[in-house]
């Protein structure tokens, strides 16, 4: 079964954190012409993943009535079809287990709180948005700033040297999903951590040396995960960053005539967060 996985470019550098791992299990479900969710729980390792105790299972599996993020909070097994999206999320639960937990504790208290409606509420939009289109930037005070303004020409020109210090992890699977066909309209939500948090992650370790060059995802799945709560999601605490605008991510991104398409870097006036 090929899945649409064949597709996929490894050497895109917005899945340079997945390809280690993510290469070979998508090799596996095109080469063995298998199930998904059977090459992704042959892929757990002792990493932090383990310990959630998630199995991937078929999606024939949910029992009728059950709603997805219940049956993975409560039978421990997480429903997945023989496609892109479904793969990059199973993806997501091996690099970061604890913010896929802690997303799932909170819709499964939410239904708890609310009920399983077709009305899900701010906090379970926002925990979805953040699941399916979600990233997570580790910049310089200057560029968040500059993100904060939606100033996109200072973003992505005029402070262009600064992203050298800046990592954009994309952790949204749909967001993924969708990159596979790169358009340049494509557009994260980037999580917003604490002022404290942002602009200063050599404090916190997140990065393995002084030059921003590797990023540790064990401590940043860690702190991202601590970070997380109901209230802070309900007031939808997103920024939005069209990813091709990153430095280095995209080929014709060199002219900075590249951002001056109104329709995709808008100005504060025309968009919202």
């Amino acid at each position: 079964m090929a899945h649409g996985l064949e597709n996929i470019d490894w050497q895109a550098p917005w899945l340079a954190l997945l390809r280690e791992r993510g290469e070979p299990i998508a090799n596996k479900c095109n080469d063995k012409n298998t199930d998904v969710c059977d090459v992704l729980n042959a892929s757990v390792d002792d990493t932090a993943y383990a310990k959630t105790a998630i199995k991937f299972v078929p999606q024939a599996d949910l029992p009728t009535g059950t709603p997805y993020e219940s049956c993975i909070f409560d039978l421990k097994q997480c429903p997945t079809r023989n496609n892109l999206h479904d793969f990059f999320n199973g993806l997501c639960w091996l690099h970061f287990p604890k913010i896929k937990a802690r997303l799932n504790q909170l819709h499964a208290e939410q239904i708890q709180q609310c009920g399983s409606t077709t009305q899900r509420g701010k906090v379970r939009d926002a925990l979805t948005l953040l699941d399916e289109n979600g990233a997570f930037l580790i910049a310089p005070e200057r560029l968040w700033q500059a993100l904060l303004d939606k100033d996109w020409h200072k973003l992505f020109v005029t402070l262009r040297p600064l992203w050298q210090e800046a990592k954009l992890v994309l952790f949204g699977h749909a967001l993924m999903e969708k990159l596979v066909t790169p358009r340049k309209p494509i557009t994260a939500h980037v999580y917003m951590l604490d002022a404290t948090k942002y602009v200063a992650p050599q404090a916190i370790n997140m990065m393995a040396n002084a030059n921003f060059c590797h990023l540790n995802i064990e401590k940043l799945d860690i702190y991202i995960a601590d970070d997380l709560n109901a209230e802070k999601m309900a007031q939808k605490p997103f920024l939005p960053l069209p990813v091709l605008g990153v430095p280095g991510w995209w080929l014709a991104n060199k002219d900075p005539d590249f951002y001056a398409d109104t329709q995709v870097f808008r100005t504060p006036s025309s968009c919202s967060a």
